[in-house]
């Protein structure tokens, strides 16, 4: 009995809509609101009537379509390869009005513009947009993201977390970024 119990507590972490390893959580959990904020479109998504160097809300922008928001502290090859499979989600669900964005967050805005083209041409995508958060060191308050977290995935739809994924720069690995994508198909199915 105790073993069957152990393994259902097992498969309920597994399949849970949150993934925070480390114990730390960040960001808005599954049935928030996702809040407005404005940013600046520093690359990418040439298609989604954004101008680079405009500012504005890109959440607002999107409204209630399915979202795969992105708020990271790294442009390394780790997130070039979610930002790869997150652009094939967002072609393959084109008709579901698929979208994603990704924040670059830190403490040195221009660098962060200079990374955003950077990590458009290392990951290849075609349809998602990198912006930088006029909050830029640790995104917008609302948001409520930890600084100890480099890497906060919001998968939303109609404007409500659907899951959530809080991981270190080493935890975004391919079974994570697995994850991520299964919640994001999860959400247009």
């Amino acid at each position: 009995m105790s073993k069957t119990l152990s393994m259902v507590a097992v498969l309920a972490l597994a399949t849970s809509s949150t993934f925070a390893l480390a114990g730390e959580k960040s960001g808005l959990q599954p049935g928030d609101s996702v809040p407005a904020f404005v940013v600046e479109k520093c690359a990418g998504n040439a298609n989604d009537g954004v101008e680079k160097g405009a500012t504005l809300c890109y959440r607002c922008k999107l409204g209630g379509r399915p979202v795969v928001a992105v708020f990271t502290r790294s442009a390394d090859e780790n997130v070039a390869n979610l930002m790869k499979e997150i652009d094939t989600v967002v072609e393959k669900y084109s008709d579901k009005q698929a979208a994603s964005f990704v924040n670059l967050i830190g403490k040195d805005a221009d660098a962060l513009k200079q990374d955003a083209s950077k990590l458009v041409e290392h990951s290849g995508a075609k349809n998602v947009a990198v912006v930088v958060p006029n909050d830029n060191e640790n995104g917008p308050a609302s948001y409520k993201l930890n600084p100890k977290v480099d890497v906060t995935v919001l998968v939303y739809n109609r404007s409500k977390v659907q899951a959530n994924h809080s991981l270190s720069a080493k935890e975004l690995n391919k079974a994570a970024i697995a994850q991520i994508i299964s919640d994001a198909e999860k959400m247009l199915k």
